[in-house]
């Protein structure tokens, strides 16, 4: 046995549609209680339009649209976690963002070929901790390069 560390990836773990998913801590700016959002006219579905967060126009976009999943009501529950993009920043709606883990990378498995509703594009592995499976995000491919400058141009 060599003494080679066990590398961590920091993550947070947040819930669409009672599955667990998980960004890397390094992409999240804030996690935000919802908040009235206006909408902005001619943009994808997904786009649920944009918030003032703290002087900063930022577009949001709800995770369950674009993962395809069924619309559903806000709950008390429900979060905006402020990733940044492309050098920018912008609002994902989830149904609850639970707390920040460290995965071991030996925990952590390629992704199968079809995982629930989710393209797999969009997924950069998944990892099995006790008795939860994560779906960890590619961030940089849950939205195009032409919807990243459609939410530029929404951002002002």
């Amino acid at each position: 046995m060599g003494n080679e560390a066990v590398v961590d990836r920091k993550v947070i773990i947040f819930q669409l549609n009672y599955e667990e998913y998980a960004v890397s801590v390094q992409q999240v700016g804030s996690i935000e209680r919802i908040e009235p959002i206006t909408r902005v006219p001619q943009t994808a579905d997904f786009v649920k339009g944009v918030i003032n967060l703290r002087g900063v126009v930022t577009p949001i976009i709800d995770l369950r649209i674009r993962f395809g999943l069924k619309e559903t009501e806000f709950t008390e529950s429900s979060r905006i976690i402020i990733v940044y993009l492309d050098d920018m920043e912008v609002g994902l709606i989830v149904d609850a963002a639970n707390d920040v883990i460290d995965i071991p990378e030996n925990a952590i498995e390629p992704a199968p070929e079809v995982i629930g509703s989710v393209d797999v594009d969009y997924i950069d592995g998944v990892a099995k901790l006790d008795n939860r499976l994560l779906i960890l995000l590619n961030l940089q491919k849950v939205l195009t390069k032409e919807e990243i400058t459609e939410l530029k141009s929404v951002e002002g």
